[in-house]
């Protein structure tokens, strides 16, 4: 078997490979153009050097260029690896030294940067930028016949994106890559020639597995946009487009609605909305729902899982909840002794099981053995589940808060903050005072226009109608913007120092 055949071979077999795969401003590609695409890079990158079964690092902005370099890497029987492309130099020399890769593919705009890291990981690796990919496509045939695979071979690693440490290789195999259509065609509704467009870059796992993967195995077709969409972007992208399922973030859903964008026509062509990210206010989509008149769907899902596990579906959902285990996923809230909890509304550590699951964090076995038992996966979530089955996510495990012997949950202090008119992002941490005590301390970011001490009384008193007196914060501290890693992971531990 061969990843890349996975996703493109239902297409090019059933003979719609005239058929749009991706669009990208004034581009498009069918699949058979994608495909010639893809076979010659992946001779390029083994008329390069590279041997089966190593990581090729794609540090490349979304575009057909990103998509072929990672389906002809994994065609070749290499490894594909996408990187943010807002990687430090110091991430970027972690994960060119961790890796061992012998190519490095990376924008012209971001050749400083590469030439940076390469320089501090001392890496051997060939640096090839997108203004002379056609010379490195020089002589490279659009013909390549796939590698065989066994389904336990690398196909892609994903490097994790955590608030603290650095970031670790999750090595994902040849075998998960057809689980990629299920939540995408059995949920989402995708049907062949529907156009799917995600603010989210492809290099995270959750348009990667759903658009890359999943969206081009049900044969529908890419919407990219090069750049990091902000609202109106995204917008401009939608009206353009005319997208049927459109992946999102809670934030920007947030502000779209907030500037007015979503009440256009080309909105309300949207049949299927997903959030995944962040946890999804039940207002927020609420009023999303109402404004667009489309469905919305929540989930979560991981790098180490690269497909959603718990989410929504058309069938039932509830807002406020993220959904049910997904029938290709299980799911287990466990106790830090690992007993297994049944009793509803009660925290506990989620656990997930799937075939799709990473194998192994490259390079780290003591981390794989610690998070990796018996074919379970620790998420490092916390989850609650109700008497009806309904999941609903609690914070990271390392986030949650104890407070006067009562744990707090930071995600249900800043969804009832983000609720408040005048309040742009909230953020709640636990804080040690004078005496040792941790106490709740909310940081917010106030909309333009605001006055701070009239905000913080309105939000004092929203939260304290809202939530239970130990759960409201014992005071609020504004800030320009909240501390987040590159893709966009709320950096507590900053917090916590900066208010100590």
């Amino acid at each position: 078997m061969n990843a890349a055949d996975e996703i493109l071979g239902p297409s090019l077999g059933s003979g719609r490979g005239e058929s749009l795969a991706i669009i990208c401003g004034g581009q498009t590609l069918t699949y058979d153009q994608l495909n010639r695409l893809a076979c010659r890079y992946g001779n390029a990158m083994l008329a390069a050097g590279a041997k089966r079964q190593q990581p090729v690092l794609l540090l490349l902005d979304d575009g057909p260029e990103l998509v072929a370099a990672y389906l002809g890497a994994m065609k070749a029987g290499l490894v594909a690896v996408a990187l943010n492309t807002r990687l430090a130099a110091k991430d970027l020399s972690h994960a060119l030294g961790d890796s061992g890769a012998p190519l490095l593919l990376a924008e012209e705009t971001l050749k400083d940067l590469a030439a940076e890291s390469l320089a501090l990981a001392r890496a051997p690796a060939r640096l090839v930028t997108s203004d002379s990919f056609n010379a490195f496509l020089e002589g490279a045939s659009d013909q390549l016949a796939s590698a065989d695979m066994n389904a336990e071979d690398s196909a892609l690693w994903m490097y994790t994106s955590g608030t603290t440490g650095q970031p670790k290789g999750a090595v994902h195999v040849h075998g998960s890559i057809p689980m990629g259509e299920r939540h995408v065609r059995e949920n989402l509704g995708l049907l062949p020639g529907d156009r799917i467009f995600s603010t989210s870059k492809l290099f995270f796992a959750y348009p990667l597995g759903h658009c890359l993967i999943g969206a081009l195995r049900c044969g529908g077709t890419l919407v990219l946009h090069r750049g990091w969409p902000d609202a109106a972007a995204a917008a401009e992208v939608i009206e353009r487009t005319r997208p049927k399922v459109v992946l999102s973030v809670p934030s920007l859903y947030r502000i779209m609605l907030k500037d007015g964008l979503a009440s256009s026509e080309a909105f309300r062509g949207v049949r299927t909305w997903v959030s995944a990210g962040e946890n999804l206010p039940a207002e927020l989509c609420r009023r999303w729902m109402e404004e667009t008149g489309g469905l919305m769907l929540e989930g979560i899902g991981a790098t180490e899982a690269l497909f959603l596990f718990i989410a929504s579906t058309p069938a039932a959902m509830k807002p406020g909840a993220c959904g049910r285990p997904l029938p290709w996923a299980e799911a287990q809230l466990r106790t830090p002794a690992g007993e297994v909890i049944t009793a509803p509304d009660t925290p506990g550590d989620l656990w997930v099981r799937m075939d799709s699951l990473f194998r192994r964090y490259h390079n780290r076995p003591d981390v794989t053995q610690r998070v990796l038992k018996d074919g379970w996966w620790k998420t490092g979530d916390v989850f609650s589940m109700d008497s009806e089955g309904w999941w609903s996510p609690q914070g990271r495990s390392d986030d949650m808060i104890k407070v006067s012997g009562q744990w707090v949950s930071p995600a249900e202090v800043e969804e009832a903050a983000l609720m408040v008119p005048g309040v742009a992002d909230a953020v709640a941490v636990g804080i040690p005072n004078e005496d040792g005590l941790v106490r709740l301390v909310l940081y917010a970011v106030a909309e333009p226009g605001e006055h701070e001490p009239i905000l913080e009384t309105r939000i004092v008193e929203s939260l304290r109608a809202k939530l239970a007196i130990f759960k409201c914060p014992r005071n609020v501290r504004f800030l320009e913007t909240i501390p987040r890693t590159a893709t966009g992971k709320v950096q507590r531990f900053k917090l916590r120092e900066a208010g100590a």
